[in-house]
């Protein structure tokens, strides 16, 4: 509540990206102040992913991962592009967390503004356009991250892509670069084709162009990081039924983990850019309906795409997603938000 009565007197009345930026800086500024993580996983995330107790729902349907995860509930790539503040949001409650989306080099991203809040659909409007400090800066972060006991215990993924002045026959390059500086410090690594703010990206979908995407990062990422790195591929929620059957086919084909179910809208009336929150949530769910009958039991499905309540959460599972991710709500309903979703998910006992 006193969240809630913050935003709505001061948060909103921010520019969205500068409150975002504030609000990474000081995650990561209170880090590194002593006891505070401890006090914040006490007050919100209250049991998940803690050393104590931390295992607590049976891990036979995510096998592809190389360790347990603490929850089914993590946060979904935008946020933290650049890992700046993996501790605090790992005790916030999120039982995982993506950084990125990263790109091979820096980019500055599209032309501000590029970032809207649409407070009565509790949604986001988006074209921030992969803007991001580039995977040495991220790599150098999470070797940081990895160099501590409290950094390794953290279950993290990265969201990669390609950089915008790189032509698309040539992507398979860029990917494989970001897996090649980032697999070995990451529990998962998810293929981004599916941002509609980088032009002509979403038409790597088309299984002809994603499976030298998908292989290139297979290879690389087994070079560096010389284990077995899971990958994902995220999809839109745009995409045709026989689309959807054509990435199903790629996940066998290849030996991928499975997909995140899904990216931002562009079936929208509200401007440009891709459209996250509520309202996106029934679609995202239909997708994951679609993909789990194509996909079978065996591949892992993130469920992502308008998660607000425990109850979406739920839907989201009894949809055919072992894992769930959110990000939107995150910012209209606060810090104890992540703790909230994951002990419903995730109970005790």
């Amino acid at each position: 509540m006193l969240y809630k009565a913050f935003f709505h007197t001061v948060l909103r009345r921010v520019d969205p990206e500068t409150a975002h930026v504030l609000t990474m800086k000081f995650m990561s500024i209170a880090s590194h102040i002593p006891g505070m993580l401890g006090l914040v996983r006490m007050c919100f995330a209250r049991g998940v992913g803690s050393d104590e107790g931390a295992w607590v729902f049976p891990q036979e349907d995510i096998a592809g991962f190389a360790r347990p995860l603490p929850g089914r509930f993590g946060l979904a790539a935008g946020l933290d592009k650049d890992g700046e503040a993996i501790e605090m949001l790992s005790a916030l409650g999120f039982a995982f967390v993506e950084v990125g989306t990263v790109t091979p080099k820096p980019q500055p991203g599209n032309d501000k503004p590029r970032l809207w809040r649409l407070v009565s659909q509790r949604a986001l409007r988006n074209r921030m356009g992969f803007n991001n400090s580039g995977a040495d800066v991220l790599a150098g972060r999470l070797k940081h991250l990895r160099s501590t006991s409290r950094g390794r215990s953290i279950i993290v993924g990265a969201n990669i892509g390609k950089n915008k002045t790189t032509p698309l026959e040539v992507a398979p390059r860029d990917y494989g670069i970001c897996a090649r500086k980032l697999a070995r410090w990451v529990d998962y690594l998810v293929i981004n084709v599916s941002s509609p703010n980088t032009p002509g990206l979403r038409t790597l979908q088309d299984t002809s162009s994603l499976q030298p995407i998908v292989k290139a990062v297979q290879h690389q990422a087994h070079l560096a990081a010389k284990r077995r790195v899971p990958i994902f591929v995220k999809i839109a929620p745009d995409m045709a039924d026989h689309d959807l059957r054509q990435i199903a086919s790629l996940v066998h084909d290849t030996g991928i983990d499975g997909v995140i179910a899904t990216n931002t809208t562009i079936d929208h009336d509200e401007g440009e850019g891709g459209l996250s929150g509520k309202p996106l949530n029934e679609r995202s769910r239909q997708i994951v309906t679609t993909m789990r009958r194509y996909l079978g039991d065996g591949p892992i499905i993130i469920g992502c795409g308008g998660v607000t309540t425990p109850g979406d959460a739920q839907r989201m599972r009894d949809a055919g997603a072992n894992l769930v991710q959110g990000y939107s709500a995150f910012i209209y309903e606060g810090p104890s938000w992540p703790g909230t979703i994951n002990r419903h998910l995730t109970p005790r006992g």
